[in-house]
């Protein structure tokens, strides 16, 4: 039987406890829900596994699902970017079975995972289908008891559809990671500031004038490359997809490929969601004490096993979160985080103001589920009209949620915008009225 949890001491929760607050106050629209779901319950009984970045942020999430009646076990997703106070306020100020130690092995996060997954969850919130592919793999019938999976991330996302279409997925699953009300915002502006705060923390580089080499421009990307600039770096993207390439080189970024970039760039930022963007032909020919780090959600988007075998030695921690790879042709590489996502582990990660579209989205997409799979209060309500449940495929977020999120936002900014007239909706409905 899993431990009923494990964290680094519960002495940490009431540092943790601050920092939780602290993130709440920016969190006006995720605190309005929870305030709602207080009230409603739309989650009594139901059970909820979590695998996700154990930080404050996550918290008030996690918070907002047993405000509303859920019995929640948490797990990291990443074992460096778990906050320990924060698991440790987790456990005994909010009794939320919570299996999280910064810097664990991987025999103690599978372990950690496996503890989750062994709660039974009918709902998964996942973070790159850590839970659902274990859930497949290793025990496929216990994939009919979850309702529904919401995953965040766009690799998860990745891998979800590609089970989808080899007709392997047993569970129906939302992409909460392609919502409007999350990768515009958290992705680019999230994840384009916590990179550069990470790579900062962790080396103290001055950006100005120096070469940024971009590798991906997807959301991510587009925000990583717009705040290097905008902190007066050269910018150069590579990318695989034409369209992207096209859009970053009418945006003034330079393109090219990786081969070409290698030999400009002074700090390199994968986000790609590709396996080994930065391999040997890359690490030879760049330049000395060049800067390499990776802010997607995998670590093998840096080849780190080639440039290990490529290293005379290796010199570990030469400054916090930072190793120096000495080559032969006595150059060095010095790469950040081991690879992980530098803005979670060198850094804090997003900020608690954009999480919070992303997580009321979370909210409000399982508690839209339940509703279509026909469990909870509402389901139940659904069920009793015969109306169809969730099928097994992967879902986009409701126009409904993505909405409802934008306006709570504006309204937690104190911004107002214009409504359609009578004589504009009608226009604009209209097919025999003007061009």
């Amino acid at each position: 039987m899993a431990k009923k949890h494990d964290v680094r001491s519960l002495k940490l929760a009431e540092e943790g406890r601050r920092r939780i607050e602290w993130a709440e106050q920016s969190m006006d629209v995720l605190r309005t829900v929870r305030e709602r779901f207080a009230e409603e319950k739309p989650f009594a009984g139901v059970t909820v596994g979590a695998c996700a970045h154990v930080t404050a942020e996550t918290a008030n999430l996690i918070r907002t699902f047993t405000a509303g009646g859920a019995k929640v076990f948490l797990c990291a997703s990443n074992p460096l970017s778990t906050q320990d106070s924060v698991a440790a306020a987790l456990v005994k100020f909010e009794a939320v079975p919570t299996y999280a130690v910064h810097g664990a092995d991987l025999e103690l996060y599978s372990k950690h995972v496996k503890a989750v997954l062994g709660q039974r969850p009918r709902i998964l919130i996942d973070d790159g289908a850590v839970l659902l592919s274990l859930l497949h793999a290793d025990d496929p019938a216990a994939a009919e008891n979850v309702c529904v999976s919401l995953e965040e991330t766009a690799s998860g996302v990745r891998r979800l559809r590609a089970m989808e279409r080899d007709g392997v997925l047993r569970v129906p699953v939302v992409a909460v990671n392609d919502a409007a009300s999350k990768r515009p915002f958290e992705n680019r502006y999230g994840t384009g500031q916590s990179t550069l705060d990470g790579i900062v923390r962790a080396t103290g580089i001055l950006l100005a004038g120096r070469t940024v080499v971009v590798a991906g421009f997807g959301w991510c990307g587009k925000g990583v490359a717009a705040r290097a600039r905008g902190m007066g770096a050269q910018v150069i993207v590579t990318e695989i997809e034409p369209i992207r390439a096209l859009e970053a080189t009418m945006e003034g970024y330079r393109v090219m490929p990786m081969r070409d970039g290698s030999r400009l760039g002074d700090v390199f930022v994968t986000l790609s969601g590709s396996v080994h963007v930065l391999r040997e032909e890359h690490f030879q020919s760049m330049r000395d004490g060049a800067i390499v780090c990776n802010a997607g959600h995998s670590d093998a988007e840096i080849d780190l096993a080639t440039l290990q075998r490529l290293a005379k030695r290796v010199d570990r921690a030469v400054r916090d979160h930072v190793d120096a790879y000495r080559l032969a042709n006595g150059r060095s590489i010095l790469v950040l985080a081991g690879g992980r996502p530098v803005n979670l582990t060198a850094g804090e990660g997003q900020p608690a103001s954009v999480l919070d579209m992303s997580f009321a989205t979370q909210a409000l997409t399982a508690e839209w589920a339940l509703e279509q799979a026909g469990v909870g209060k509402l389901g139940k309500q659904r069920k009793q009209h015969k109306q169809r449940q969730l099928g097994v495929a992967v879902h986009a977020v409701p126009a409904s949620v993505e909405n409802q999120i934008a306006v709570l936002k504006l309204a937690s900014m104190g911004i107002k915008i214009d409504r359609l007239t009578s004589e504009q909706r009608e226009y604009m409905s209209s097919w025999s009225r003007g061009a």
